[in-house]
């Protein structure tokens, strides 16, 4: 996957080839999609997943990504630039009233952990689970 945010493999806004050239096996591509699809389902939220670069300020930049996203209240963003070692993850409004800072630190520690190892798509699977968990559906 280039740059971009991925919501799920046949929205994402680059285009199939952006999904296909991007750092994930198909294998990969399709745990994060079901990732993803069951975070919006148990949650009533819409998850995104962004990898690539983030300008500085990093929090910043991560934070007009989450607002350009069809639902930004609704929605939670996690942005992910592996050149520099940058994670947030980014709440709305509806969100942030069951995804506490804390909440998403937790889960940005368990994702650092697994990239830290290599593992992206792994830590980004892990990471989806641990907020759908955390948020759970009301």
């Amino acid at each position: 996957m280039t740059a971009g945010e991925l919501t799920t493999a046949h929205h994402h806004p680059g285009g199939v080839d952006a999904v296909i050239n991007g750092p994930f096996t198909t294998r990969q591509l399709l745990r994060l999609d079901d990732a993803l699809t069951k975070a919006d389902h148990a949650t009533g939220f819409t998850f995104s997943v962004y990898v690539g670069d983030i300008a500085e300020p990093v929090r910043q930049n991560a934070e007009q990504l989450h607002a350009r996203l069809a639902k930004p209240a609704d929605s939670v963003l996690i942005a992910v630039s592996p050149q520099v070692r940058q994670l947030e993850i980014v709440t709305g409004s509806q969100a942030r009233k069951r995804l506490s800072d804390r909440d998403c630190k937790l889960a940005a520690l368990s994702m650092a952990a697994a990239f830290g190892g290599g593992d992206l798509a792994g830590g980004l699977v892990s990471g989806l689970a641990q907020l759908t968990g955390l948020a759970g559906k009301s």
